[in-house]
């Protein structure tokens, strides 16, 4: 493994020499600036806008930009003069807990190696007492011409190192916090729960780059000669609004489906094909017009279950006033029954007095008649 700087880590009085290499390797696929009339390679020269000649390696220099635009040139000789007694010196000033250190700081990585066979003894002490105590150092070692901040930590049987942003070098959480306060219900937190033990842990060594892979691919058929096959679009959700329970349930259910666990049945399957259908991705200006219509609709549905409704709860109120009604007038009814029952029997009598009356009368206007008859 190649190295990039030679040190010492000052652990106290004790040095451990060391070098440095990286941990980590970039796979990216690099393209060159060329020519499109031509495909003639693009390159660049370091010119003096003064003279506008190409100026060798050698008589270049730096220099720090003022505020005005002048330029203030820098010597080696300047720099060298400054103190920086982590040269060639990665000192640790502190032992911490591993999750004291924010991972917004963590930079790039690297593998202290041994530097000599005398180095391996306090490598391997500092190594196990980084281990035992399940903590980590903060040092500061200079790389590139500046200081820098650094962690030490172990893995496996190597000391690993990565670069640390300065605590001031950190921007705040709040400029990118959302600017109005959004609300979580309990049931969208327990779907995101449930999506979140679906989806479960991975083999991080499982996961790799395939859009690297797909321009590999390219660049092999063009070096080959022959046409690309054509990489198949994924549907994209830019510009949309969706249903987050719906794509929360979908999102649950698409997860097992894909690790081959079967989904429930009875409710559980109703609920899914319900949410199934409504997890559909619409347009903005379709969803607010749909929205409208749905307003309007149930608008009018309410409206027309309510008349209804009123003339039910009218209904229940009539008969109810119906029934107590209906309770008096048999209660009067009854007693109007008796008043004429006995009416009816008065009347009787006193048809029966005015018949006999009656009759006795008109017997004597018959005697009377006779009466008169003899005498004439």
């Amino acid at each position: 493994m190649q190295s990039i700087w030679n040190g010492a880590i000052s652990f106290g009085l004790v040095s451990i020499p060391v070098k440095l290499a990286n941990a980590t390797v970039n796979h990216a696929v690099s393209f060159r600036q060329i020519h499109t009339e031509d495909g003639g390679r693009i390159r660049y020269r370091k010119v003096c806008e003064l003279e506008e000649k190409e100026v060798p390696s050698s008589e270049i220099g730096k220099g720090f930009e003022d505020a005005d635009g002048t330029i203030v040139p820098i010597t080696e000789e300047d720099l060298a003069s400054l103190p920086l007694p982590t040269t060639r010196t990665i000192d640790i000033v502190a032992f911490v807990e591993a999750d004291r250190i924010d991972p917004l700081q963590m930079g790039n990585a690297y593998y202290l190696m041994v530097n000599g066979a005398p180095a391996a003894k306090p490598y391997a002490l500092l190594r196990e007492a980084l281990r035992r105590s399940e903590r980590v150092a903060v040092a500061k070692f200079a790389l590139r011409g500046r200081e820098r901040l650094g962690m030490l930590r172990v893995v496996d049987e190597v000391i690993a190192m990565h670069t640390l942003h300065w605590p001031d070098e950190i921007r705040s959480p709040q400029e990118a916090a959302p600017a109005t306060d959004v609300t979580v219900r309990d049931a969208e937190l327990d779907l995101a729960d449930a999506l979140m033990d679906t989806l479960g842990d991975v083999d991080l060594d499982s996961l790799h780059d395939d859009y690297r892979e797909a321009v590999e691919e390219m660049v092999t058929a063009k070096v080959e000669g022959r046409e690309p096959e054509p990489e198949k679009e994924s549907a994209k959700g830019e510009g949309t609004v969706i249903d987050l329970m719906s794509a929360l349930e979908s999102s649950v259910r698409e997860a097992r489906r894909s690790r081959g666990e079967g989904e429930g049945e009875g409710e559980a399957g109703e609920s899914g094909d319900k949410a199934e259908k409504d997890a559909e991705v619409t347009s903005l200006s379709s969803r607010r017009k749909t929205d409208g219509r749905a307003k309007t609709g149930s608008g009018s549905e309410a409206k027309k279950k309510s008349a209804p409704a009123k003339k039910t709860a009218s209904g229940r109120s009539g008969s109810a006033k119906s029934g107590k009604s209906g309770s008096s007038s048999s209660s009067s009814s009854s007693s109007s029954r008796a008043k004429s029952g006995s009416s009816r029997s008065t009347a009787k009598k006193a048809a029966s007095s005015g018949t006999k009356k009656a009759a006795s009368s008109s017997g004597t206007k018959k005697k009377t008649a006779s009466s008169r008859k003899r005498s004439a």
